[in-house]
């Protein structure tokens, strides 16, 4: 091993990785130098590569704990120096045994040189919060989509609860899992993914329903919020009637100035003491974020930081009502929220500590899909930086999400582990993987879970290292499976038999990234793609692996007795082999309830598709509100069917828990 290669290593960065299981792809020398850099390790000379690697191997030998130290409660206690001492996460102090509260402390030690060292302890129950029996379905949906007749021209979170209240007590839904509702960055326009966010720890106020803030009953002028809010009908019936597509911008513009003049009326004691102890709550990271809202809305922030606190503050009275509301309508998990995997690069969490890498961005090395790789434009968190700060930043994410959600969703869950980093300027190819300390991660994530309540489901979907996967059903994090990319590989590649789906996972037929139900059943989205000009083959070669993929499960349903007759009954077929797997978790997609064609996002596409821009449609195209796709015969029809589905259902032979 050479000292690059073992500098590197030290540092968690690999210096080669495996596409496929007979396939070893060096990684750059260029790369691994800059990645070096990146994390404040100088490398781009052999005397600094030799001096970076004995200063490391020194402190190896003279610290007596590592940085960080992970306690699952039950486990045996890891080794430490006799005599360590735990300054608890409230200031107490407590001796070093197997009864340490739950919480991060901090573990003192001495070294056989007389130095004392520190590490971070993570004292974590041995699992997340369980799945509530064996079953329970819900809806997915992004929220955006689902306008009512009162939304201001996108989805609201007073849609969010109306949606829960209908679904739980006309369904029996246990969940609904919504999109990303992070603050977005502002722009010309504003950017609509939702995975792309300014910050992951602040909601944002696009996503609230104007009337529902308590203040727009005492408003003096009602004249100037009336005509807001007809405009901010106009904007629905764009949408609705004249297929226009969704604009955030324009709905941001009217719920901004509708605000401004709420903001302006005084509160009642004890709103004010509410608002008070959120601020404090909160602390500087929201001040922050405050303050870099008012400079991107081109405010001087001294001035204007409290009115953007303010609205933080509102979003988060709102997402905790639609919890409330989902709950109350018998729903044993609630809302499912959505993390996701990173920030973006001008967004406000990189403008606070440095706790991001410069110049680096995050994707995905060439696979059968991307030969190319892929580049998320979204800095990483530099895992030493993190380590440092106790994993707080990690923390308190966290535990700002898990106050309004029953459920927390991880997009690409195995960044808690690894994440291929890109240096500017570098092609995706080049990048390589690097690491974080993925058992504290990890404890980090059970423990926050745990102190909410709330279930955690990992989108781990493509490759995945056998390790994570292992130590995430190990630790009660529930996976992902979608039903057309669940094939039994060792076997020949045929669609895995309903009793041999792993138990622990939210199963499901399609997600916002994959062609709807309908869609998928008559190959409308190749067409889409070959229209558009994504098809990297003949279109009649695609088309035919297409049917051919379609045929196979239509014959597996047919087999086990499931109707397929037609479009629809197939849909409630492929919702029916679901209900015959052991998954706890079932998501029925709620486009495939009225059978929308259209994806809400198609990968590989910027302005070729109006990604995050459409509205619930019927099979037509034709727009749906909120009133009309709980009305309709066929959602009703799918929904009581999957329930029903539910009730009945018992656990298949042999089914795995893993």
């Amino acid at each position: 091993m050479d000292d690059l290669t073992r500098l590197a290593e030290l540092h968690g960065i690999a210096t080669s990785y495996q596409p496929a299981a007979e396939v070893t792809v060096q990684v750059p020398h260029a790369t691994i130098t800059t990645v070096l850099a990146c994390l404040g390790v100088p490398a781009d000379t052999p005397e600094k590569i030799r001096a970076a690697v004995a200063e490391a191997a020194l402190e190896a030998a003279v610290r007596p704990l590592p940085h960080t130290v992970v306690h699952w409660r039950g486990e045996p206690l890891p080794v430490a120096p006799a005599g360590s001492r735990v300054l608890l996460e409230d200031g107490g102090e407590a001796p070093w045994g197997p009864d340490l509260p739950l919480g991060v402390h901090r573990l003192t030690a001495e070294g056989p040189d007389g130095r004392t060292a520190e590490a971070t302890l993570i004292v974590a129950p041995d699992r997340a919060p369980a799945a509530p029996g064996r079953t329970t379905h819900g809806l997915l949906v992004q929220l955006y989509s689902l306008l009512s007749e009162r939304s201001w021209g996108m989805g609201d979170l007073g849609d969010l609860a109306e949606l829960a209240r209908w679904a739980g007590r006309t369904h029996g839904v246990g969940f609904i899992q919504v999109n990303p509702l992070h603050a977005a960055v502002p722009g010309t326009p504003t950017d609509p993914s939702p995975y792309r966010p300014s910050t992951r720890r602040f909601p944002d106020p696009v996503h609230l329903r104007i009337e529902d803030v308590p203040e727009y009953a005492h408003c003096p002028d009602r004249e100037a919020l009336d005509d807001l809010a007809a405009r901010g009908a106009e904007l629905r019936r764009a949408v609705l009637e004249k297929g226009e597509l969704i604009d955030r911008d324009a709905v941001w513009e009217l719920k901004r100035r509708a605000l401004e003049l709420l903001y302006a009326v005084p509160r009642t004691a004890g709103r004010a003491a509410a608002y008070a102890a959120f601020r404090a709550e909160q602390g500087d990271p929201l001040d922050r974020h405050a303050a870099w809202c008012a400079g991107h809305a081109g405010e001087d922030p001294r001035e204007r930081v409290d009115f953007h606190r303010w609205l933080v503050w509102l979003t988060v009275e709102q997402l905790a009502a639609a919890q409330s509301a989902a709950r109350e309508a018998g729903m044993a998990v609630g809302i499912v929220h959505d993390l996701a995997v990173g920030v973006h690069p001008q967004g406000s969490d990189v403008g606070g500590p440095r706790h991001y890498a410069e110049d680096i961005s995050v994707g995905a090395p060439p696979d059968a899909f991307n030969a190319r790789g892929q580049d998320w434009g979204l800095p990483p968190w530099r895992p030493d930086a993190l380590a440092a700060a106790g994993y707080a930043p990690f923390r308190d994410l966290l535990r700002g999400v898990f106050r309004y959600a029953g459920a927390l969703r991880i997009d690409h869950v195995m960044g808690l582990f690894r994440l291929w980093w890109i240096p500017r300027g570098t092609p995706p190819a080049e990048g390589t993987y690097v690491s974080h300390d993925g058992e504290a991660m990890l404890a980090v994530l059970v423990l926050e879970a745990h102190r909410a309540g709330a279930l955690v489901v990992g989108e781990d979907l493509g490759t995945v290292e056998p390790r994570v996967r292992d130590a995430l059903a190990r630790r009660g994090v529930l996976g992902t499976s979608v039903l057309w990319f669940e094939r039994d590989w060792a076997r020949g590649g045929a669609p895995l038999e309903p009793e041999e789906w792993r138990a622990d996972c939210l199963a499901t037929a399609t997600t916002h990234d994959l062609p709807p139900t309908a869609a998928k059943l008559a190959g409308a989205h190749v067409e889409l793609r070959d229209r558009l000009g994504l098809l990297a083959r003949p279109v009649e070669v695609e088309r035919a692996e297409d049917e051919a993929d379609t045929a196979e499960w239509l014959a597996v349903l047919d087999r086990l007795g499931l109707e397929t007759k037609d479009e629809e009954s197939a849909v409630l077929a492929l919702y029916g082999f679901l209900l015959r797997t052991p998954a706890r978790l079932v998501g029925v997609w709620l486009p495939d309830a009225v059978g929308d064609r259209r994806p809400q996002n198609l990968p590989g596409t910027w302005d070729q598709y109006p990604n995050w821009r459409l509205p619930i449609a019927d099979g037509s195209g034709r727009p749906l509100t909120l009133e009309a796709l709980t009305a309709s015969p066929r959602a009703n029809a799918l929904l009581s069917a999957v329930r029903e589905g539910v009730r009945t259902r018992t656990a298949p032979p042999g089914a795995r828990s893993v």
